[in-house]
């Protein structure tokens, strides 16, 4: 079988629910006429017991173990936090304001969040779409307000940066009506030695155009990974962070600090690259994904608990440190 891709789902729903839609799509998408032939007839499977010993993976077709990697995946979901502890880094505060989502999620009305960006949010690197960042996001969202009805929308495309996401803003964001749009960019360029100066002017012109549709805006700067950090590349990444931050403070919108997240990560708590980053050294793995949606959802948790014991959130800015 050729040509077999995993599905992947731009909406986000709880975690149950989607893992068993993959294991359907998977069959859908990857069965194929000879998928039958593949499975043990019934003649031979009672052979087995009376012959030597067969490995039972070697007597499944393409499709059954296709599934059975999708059900594995979701297994990991109850228990993926127990690798490393995931808590908000000591150094880590954010800067930003978030008054849409917070007022509507506290009235009860339908939200929609957007994650637009690369490789890392389309979920380059997790072992199925269910791990992606946004759909883990979502499923934070969704316990923490079982009520609400809360719409998160993948629009990842792997390989681009700010030149080419400026180009389908409209169409990929501004045209879903979004009220939160998380905005993750800056780490394609600093890996091809690209203009890092010209991301601040389309950030600019990004946040300009996305304020005007009311939404809440939140940047994410480049991972903190050994790709990003080699003798050639660290200070361009370094300076992509500082540019992102400038930028964000000049639109005042907030920045979710990925760099300074992960670089914690792996300096203060010792945690080995390999434990939160997959073998290209660039793209994060599934607890990775989970503990950086984690933080996020718990910035949107705090903003949202603020309005609802009625403290003034300034329009332009609000801190939110460690929980």
């Amino acid at each position: 079988m050729t040509g077999c891709r995993r599905p992947i789902s731009l909406k986000a729903r709880p975690l149950a629910a989607t893992a068993a839609a993959l294991s359907v799509a998977v069959v859908l998408a990857c069965a194929g006429p000879s998928a039958a032939q593949n499975q043990p007839s019934a003649a031979t499977s009672a052979g087995s017991s009376t012959s030597a010993a067969v490995d039972p993976n070697l007597q499944k077709g393409t499709t059954e173990r296709a599934i059975d990697k999708v059900r594995e995946a979701a297994k990991t979901a109850g228990d993926i936090f127990s690798r490393v502890p995931c808590s908000t880094p000591k150094s880590m505060k954010f800067e930003g304001s978030l008054p849409r989502i917070a007022k509507k999620l506290v009235a009860g009305e339908p939200i929609t969040i957007i994650a637009f960006g690369s490789s890392s949010t389309q979920g380059v690197g997790a072992s199925s779409a269910e791990f992606s960042y946004p759909n883990r996001l979502a499923d934070q969202l969704r316990r923490k307000y079982p009520d609400a009805d809360i719409t998160v929308l993948n629009q990842g495309v792997g390989g681009e940066d700010a030149p080419q996401m400026i180009q389908r803003l409209q169409k990929s964001v501004i045209d879903n009506n979004p009220d939160l749009v998380i905005w993750q960019l800056g780490t394609n360029t600093v890996l091809r030695g690209g203009d890092i100066e010209e991301t601040a002017g389309i950030i600019e012109e990004g946040v300009r155009r996305l304020k005007m549709t009311g939404a809440d805006v939140v940047l994410v700067d480049p991972q903190y990974a050994p790709a990003t950090t080699t003798a050639t590349r660290e200070a361009d990444a370094n300076k992509m962070v500082s540019v992102i931050k400038k930028a964000a403070n000049k639109v005042k919108v907030g920045v979710f600090p990925r760099f300074e997240v992960m670089q914690e990560w792996h300096k203060d708590r010792a945690i080995p690259f390999d434990a939160f980053v997959i073998s290209d050294g660039l793209h994060m793995n599934d607890w990775g994904y989970a503990c950086f949606a984690q933080l996020l959802g718990d910035t949107i948790i705090k903003t949202v608990g603020q309005v609802k014991a009625g403290v003034a959130v300034p329009s332009n800015v609000i801190t939110i440190r460690p929980m």
